[in-house]
Protein backbone atom coordinates (compact mmCIF):
# COMPACT_ATOMS: atom_id res chain seq x y z
CA UNK A 1 0.00 0.00 0.00
CA UNK A 2 1.39 3.39 -0.89
CA UNK A 3 2.11 5.98 1.77
CA UNK A 4 -0.64 8.28 0.54
CA UNK A 5 -3.21 5.51 0.67
CA UNK A 6 -2.06 4.39 4.15
CA UNK A 7 -2.37 8.00 5.38
CA UNK A 8 -5.85 8.24 3.82
CA UNK A 9 -6.90 5.14 5.78
CA UNK A 10 -5.81 6.71 9.06
CA UNK A 11 -7.10 10.22 8.43
CA UNK A 12 -10.17 10.56 6.20
CA UNK A 13 -9.57 14.31 5.82
CA UNK A 14 -6.48 13.63 3.66
CA UNK A 15 -8.42 11.87 0.99
CA UNK A 16 -11.04 9.21 0.59
CA UNK A 17 -10.36 5.65 -0.51
CA UNK A 18 -12.02 4.94 -3.84
CA UNK A 19 -15.22 2.89 -3.71
CA UNK A 20 -13.55 -0.02 -5.50
CA UNK A 21 -10.97 -0.29 -2.70
CA UNK A 22 -13.56 -0.49 0.06
CA UNK A 23 -15.48 -3.54 -1.16
CA UNK A 24 -13.04 -6.30 -1.95
CA UNK A 25 -15.70 -8.47 -3.60
CA UNK A 26 -17.98 -6.02 -5.33
CA UNK A 27 -21.58 -7.16 -5.65
CA UNK A 28 -21.30 -9.93 -3.06
CA UNK A 29 -22.98 -9.83 0.32
CA UNK A 30 -20.39 -9.27 3.08
CA UNK A 31 -21.63 -12.27 5.11
CA UNK A 32 -21.02 -14.59 2.17
CA UNK A 33 -17.28 -13.80 2.29
CA UNK A 34 -16.82 -15.86 5.46
CA UNK A 35 -16.92 -19.60 5.88
CA UNK A 36 -18.47 -19.43 9.38
CA UNK A 37 -20.82 -16.61 10.26
CA UNK A 38 -20.39 -15.32 13.81
CA UNK A 39 -23.49 -13.84 15.45
CA UNK A 40 -23.07 -10.22 16.49
CA UNK A 41 -24.28 -10.65 20.06
CA UNK A 42 -24.93 -13.86 21.88
CA UNK A 43 -27.33 -13.67 24.82
CA UNK A 44 -25.61 -14.48 28.08
CA UNK A 45 -27.24 -16.97 30.39
CA UNK A 46 -27.60 -15.85 33.99
CA UNK A 47 -25.11 -17.51 36.33
CA UNK A 48 -26.37 -20.72 37.83
CA UNK A 49 -26.80 -20.85 41.59
CA UNK A 50 -25.86 -23.83 43.65
CA UNK A 51 -28.75 -25.77 45.13
CA UNK A 52 -27.84 -24.83 48.70
CA UNK A 53 -27.83 -21.13 47.73
CA UNK A 54 -31.24 -21.46 46.07
CA UNK A 55 -32.58 -23.26 49.15
CA UNK A 56 -31.15 -20.61 51.46
CA UNK A 57 -32.70 -17.80 49.39
CA UNK A 58 -36.05 -19.60 49.47
CA UNK A 59 -35.87 -20.05 53.27
CA UNK A 60 -35.07 -16.34 53.71
CA UNK A 61 -37.96 -15.37 51.44
CA UNK A 62 -40.39 -17.58 53.36
CA UNK A 63 -39.12 -16.31 56.74
CA UNK A 64 -39.93 -12.73 55.79
CA UNK A 65 -36.52 -11.45 54.76
CA UNK A 66 -32.97 -11.50 56.07
CA UNK A 67 -32.29 -12.04 59.75
CA UNK A 68 -31.02 -9.06 61.79
CA UNK A 69 -27.26 -8.63 61.85
CA UNK A 70 -25.25 -9.31 64.99
CA UNK A 71 -24.85 -5.57 65.56
CA UNK A 72 -28.60 -5.00 65.36
CA UNK A 73 -29.22 -7.97 67.64
CA UNK A 74 -26.69 -6.73 70.22
CA UNK A 75 -28.02 -3.16 70.11
CA UNK A 76 -31.62 -4.32 70.59
CA UNK A 77 -30.52 -6.54 73.49
CA UNK A 78 -28.67 -3.64 75.13
CA UNK A 79 -31.69 -1.35 74.66
CA UNK A 80 -33.88 -3.81 76.58
CA UNK A 81 -31.54 -3.76 79.59
CA UNK A 82 -29.82 -0.90 81.36
CA UNK A 83 -26.38 -2.45 81.78
CA UNK A 84 -25.26 -5.59 79.92
CA UNK A 85 -22.32 -7.80 80.81
CA UNK A 86 -19.99 -9.37 78.25
CA UNK A 87 -21.11 -12.86 79.24
CA UNK A 88 -24.73 -11.87 78.49
CA UNK A 89 -23.74 -10.94 74.93
CA UNK A 90 -21.80 -14.16 74.44
CA UNK A 91 -24.76 -16.13 75.79
CA UNK A 92 -26.97 -14.89 72.94
CA UNK A 93 -24.27 -15.52 70.31
CA UNK A 94 -22.54 -12.12 69.98
CA UNK A 95 -18.73 -12.48 69.80
CA UNK A 96 -16.76 -10.33 72.24
CA UNK A 97 -14.78 -8.56 69.52
CA UNK A 98 -18.05 -7.12 68.15
CA UNK A 99 -18.44 -5.17 71.39
CA UNK A 100 -15.21 -3.23 70.82
CA UNK A 101 -16.20 -2.49 67.23
CA UNK A 102 -19.65 -1.33 68.32
CA UNK A 103 -18.10 1.00 70.90
CA UNK A 104 -15.86 2.53 68.21
CA UNK A 105 -18.85 2.98 65.88
CA UNK A 106 -21.00 4.57 68.60
CA UNK A 107 -23.54 1.77 69.06
CA UNK A 108 -22.49 0.87 72.62
CA UNK A 109 -20.88 2.76 75.49
CA UNK A 110 -18.41 0.96 77.72
CA UNK A 111 -19.32 1.67 81.34
CA UNK A 112 -16.59 -0.39 82.95
CA UNK A 113 -14.69 -3.66 82.70
CA UNK A 114 -17.13 -6.03 80.95
CA UNK A 115 -20.09 -3.64 81.31
CA UNK A 116 -21.84 -1.97 78.37
CA UNK A 117 -24.96 0.06 77.72
CA UNK A 118 -26.73 1.11 74.54
CA UNK A 119 -25.75 4.51 73.18
CA UNK A 120 -28.40 7.09 72.50
CA UNK A 121 -28.71 7.19 68.72
CA UNK A 122 -30.68 9.51 66.47
CA UNK A 123 -33.54 8.01 64.50
CA UNK A 124 -32.45 7.75 60.88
Amino acid sequence: MSRRRADACRNPAWGAIPAAGRNWLAGVDEDANYLFQIPAATPKNPPQQRKRDRDRAERMRLAGGPMPSLREKAYAFARQRTIVRTCDFTAIGIPRHYLAWMCEEGWLVREGYGLYRAAEREAA
